[in-house]
């Protein structure tokens, strides 16, 4: 069983908390949310889809340092694959019960997931390339995923603000993904993977991020100014500021001494973005609900 359990472990269900701030926003941009829907849209992307697309990363990277949510990983084996089909399988399983337009997003996710990491193909190797991809699928497509699992269609996803929204998302993502490469550029060079943030550089990856997060911030609080959504910018900069109080220490502190650019500095980044911006989206769900009482 301890093969077994190392392998769970190498999944790293709980790091499944980081993406969970495109789950609450898909939600909050929705007029109406079928719970029960939505409860199984989330078990089945934060319980199965991204710990299998982890475990599966985890398989072709075979990392000996730290890696996103262990600190100390423990050995790949065979056993991880094994999980990574079963939790691949049961995924779209659960999803053709929502929905056959779920349960083929679900299924290209993984797909995609796959190619990042598979030796094949790879695309981690290559800078633009993967942060194209990554930002768009965990950003964008995510968005319009939780949608389509919740039961709307996809010309209804597409239509704007929605689709704006999804753009928005997807440069979160974009300020977001370069960061958590920041303390691996010496494992990723040997591997022989060329980063976003290894080519961009520690300043360089932290000017990146700041641009990013600044036009996707720029881009949603004027989705809501022009749909007269006025207390969700209230409501957004309020539980936003940490990350920007963070963000802008750590980014200044980090410049002057690269050891700060390390695995626990970008864990706490994670966490306090992850949980704040969680909150905001669903602090506006939660004031849409009371309203319509």
């Amino acid at each position: 069983m301890q093969p077994y359990r190392d392998a769970l472990t190498l999944m790293r269900i709980p790091f499944s908390v980081y993406l969970m701030p495109v789950f609450w926003f898909a939600l909050s941009a929705l007029q109406q949310v079928d719970v029960s829907r939505a409860i199984v849209v989330f078990l089945i992307l934060h319980l199965l889809v991204y710990p299998a697309s982890n475990g599966y990363n985890s398989y072709y990277d075979r990392d000996e340092g730290s890696i996103g949510g262990l600190k100390h990983p423990p050995k790949v084996n065979r056993e991880l694959m094994h999980l990574v089909l079963a939790f691949d399988v049961l995924a779209v399983l659960f999803s053709i019960i929502l929905s056959p337009l779920f349960a083929a997003l679900v299924a290209l996710y993984l797909l995609i997931s796959k190619a990042y990491s598979y030796e094949g193909i790879r695309l981690k190797k290559y800078p633009v390339i993967s942060t194209i991809v990554v930002t768009f699928f965990q950003g964008a497509f995510t968005f319009a995923m939780v949608q389509a699992g919740v039961g709307l269609k996809l010309q209804e996803v597409m239509q704007m603000p929605n689709a704006g929204f999804a753009i928005v998302s997807t440069l979160f993502l974009c300020g977001s993904y370069p960061l958590t490469q920041i303390y691996q550029h010496e494992e990723d060079s040997q591997r022989g993977d060329i980063t976003i943030s290894l080519l961009l550089g520690i300043t360089g990856t932290y000017i990146f991020a700041a641009i990013s997060l600044l036009l996707g911030t720029g881009m949603l609080l004027w989705l809501y100014y022009t749909t007269d959504q006025f207390q969700n910018i209230i409501i957004f900069l309020i539980a936003t500021a940490p990350i920007l109080y963070y963000f802008t220490n750590w980014a200044m502190a980090a410049t002057r001494n690269n050891t700060l650019v390390n695995y626990d500095n970008t864990m706490h980044m994670n966490k306090i973005s992850s949980v704040c911006i969680s909150l905001a989206f669903i602090t506006m769900l939660v004031f849409k609900a009371v309203y319509e009482l």
